[in-house]
């Protein structure tokens, strides 16, 4: 006779007890995707710069192992790195998407002004490292100067994941900061890329993907829900923008911003069906059909997706993503370091960053553009400024643009990038958990802001 239990991994038995249940704790800790991150950023290196034989060679091999999609005379080819790069960290890109479209209708980035700041914190802190590496470098060795492009980038995955170390340590006004900062930063790069480092763009696929969000537009302004619609627009939009010559992983972000933030019914309608559904204290197939759409329509679309995938971005495509691409060879440190590109590099993500965005947030917040994040000081701006400065992956692509008649200049920037991330982390860190002992210190965390007009309701908006 069966009995009833608990389930298997609330049992008693070995595996569950000191495996399963573990591991399951692990995954409920906030910090435990960019734990996983960091993990698989240190093997990546290990991976490379160990000095066994053929493991750098079987490193690259591995990475650049082509895989092809092929339909009929339709073929697809792209290395392993590749797809990673531009499709799998698409999915990352998505639940940005989807977090920031959230904070828009719901959050604190409903407010204009506090929406302001970021965006102009992230144009200073592309400027003004692209003018120190430009000061730096562009009277070094020929074709130095092309690099300036490299420190403009914020690594998204990377600095999230820095911050996720910290916990609630951070306020989560300066994680959304930070957040809102590095997606403005990272497509000012892809824009920067495109006019600057790209000599084949295709219009024509441009335009096509634009028009096909433009679809999603009008299809969700018409209260088409259907999410399997969607999902093959968002496919036709992400390989538009691959054969575009833009990177890909925009889409995603895109998409993310067009999903709809309120519920499309109210939730007493499902409670009303649900008790006239059970009067019989019986429930059939049609009427638990009928209740699961209605449930489910309760809460919106994006609060739906971010519970799905939250867990696939953080806990696989993240650490896959740091594992294909935190291989770099720490060949010939000394000459990078002191080198003009790898110095410019340097200055660019360590100084340059934070130096732009707090001077940019200083102008704004005194113009009355923008407002200082709620719960937050200058000091954990400026070490969510240094924290931008990692600048990790679209710093290495942009380097593989800017110099390609150069190997040499190119493992300078690798070298570079991978010295100015790490101190960029490790400066970030300190200062923000020094401005946080400061605060709990203070006894509050709440800065003043020269503006101290309440902020607006907003209306609920979709």
């Amino acid at each position: 006779m069966w009995r009833r239990g608990p389930v298997w991994t609330a049992s008693g038995r070995p595996l569950a007890r000191y495996v399963a249940r573990p591991i399951r704790e692990f995954l409920h800790v906030e910090s435990a995707g960019s734990l996983l991150l960091l993990a698989a950023t240190v093997a990546a290196l290990l991976w490379v710069n160990l000095g066994i034989s053929g493991w750098a060679e079987g490193y690259d091999h591995f990475w650049h192992t082509p895989l092809a999609l092929e339909v009929g005379d339709w073929r697809m080819e792209e290395s392993l790195q590749h797809w990673v790069n531009d499709g799998l960290m698409t999915i990352f890109f998505f639940v940005v998407g989807l977090e920031i479209k959230y904070e828009l209708v719901h959050g604190d980035l409903r407010d204009p002004r506090t929406a302001a700041l970021p965006i102009v914190a992230a144009v200073g802190g592309m400027a003004v490292p692209a003018l120190l590496y430009a000061a730096i470098a562009g009277g070094g060795p020929d074709g130095a100067g092309a690099g300036w492009g490299i420190p403009m980038a914020t690594d998204i995955a990377f600095a999230v994941g820095v911050l996720g170390v910290l916990g609630d340590r951070v306020p989560s006004a300066a994680r959304l900061f930070l957040l809102t900062l590095a997606i403005v930063d990272d497509i000012g790069a892809i824009l920067v890329i495109a006019v600057f480092y790209t000599d084949d763009l295709a219009l024509g696929w441009l335009a096509v993907a634009l028009g096909l969000l433009a679809v999603m537009a009008v299809l969700r302004a018409a209260r088409v829900w259907a999410v399997p619609v969607y999902v093959v627009l968002g496919v036709a939009t992400w390989f538009a923008l691959l054969e575009s010559g833009v990177h890909a992983t925009l889409a995603g972000v895109a998409i993310g911003l067009l999903t709809p933030a309120v519920a499309l019914l109210r939730p007493d309608v499902a409670t009303g069906f649900a008790a006239d559904a059970l009067r019989d204290n019986e429930l059939d197939a049609d009427e638990l059909h009928r209740l699961r759409f209605l449930v489910g329509e309760s809460v919106p679309m994006v609060e739906r997706l971010q519970a799905r995938l939250h867990p696939l971005s953080s806990y696989v495509v993240l650490p896959v993503f740091a594992l294909a691409n935190a291989g770099v060879a720490l060949d010939g440190f000394g000459d990078a370091v002191t080198s003009a590109v790898g110095l410019g590099i340097g200055v660019g993500l360590v100084v340059g960053k934070p130096l732009g965005i707090v001077l940019a947030c200083f102008l704004a917040i005194r113009l009355g553009v923008g407002r200082m994040p709620a719960g937050t000081t200058w000091a954990h701006l400026l070490g969510v400024g240094a924290v931008a400065g990692i600048g990790f992956t679209v710093s290495l692509f942009i380097a593989g643009l800017s110099f390609p008649g150069s190997a040499a200049l190119t493992d300078e920037a690798k070298v570079g990038i991978l010295l100015a991330s790490v101190l960029a982390a490790v400066i970030g860190v300190l200062v923000l958990l020094l401005a946080t002992r400061r605060s709990g210190q203070n006894g509050t965390s709440v800065a003043s802001s020269p503006d101290p007009s309440p902020r607006p309701e907003s209306t609920r908006q979709n």
